[in-house]
């Protein structure tokens, strides 16, 4: 089996399955704030607080994924291009 007919049956099972993540969960947790909606920092004797609201999650600690975004770009060019 040659490497091109091995490599484009792993590329299309990464494709469906990421198509498939993000059909299945829309959104994931923020990169930035890991999920918790502000960063963390310590006080002056070393204890964790809550540092400012995430302003890239707006606090909520969920991102819409890159694929998601994309479908929901196509979808609204589409409909918009219809009428």
């Amino acid at each position: 089996m040659t490497l091109i007919a091995l490599a484009i049956p792993c590329l299309m099972f990464v494709t469906f399955g990421y198509s498939a993540l993000c059909a299945a969960s829309p959104f994931g947790t923020c990169r930035k704030c890991n999920g918790f909606g502000f960063a963390t920092t310590t006080d002056r004797k070393g204890r964790p607080k809550r540092g400012k609201s995430c302003r890239r999650c707006k606090a909520t600690g969920k991102r819409i994924r890159a694929g998601r975004w994309l479908f929901n770009r196509a979808q609204r060019i589409y409909r918009e291009g219809i009428h």
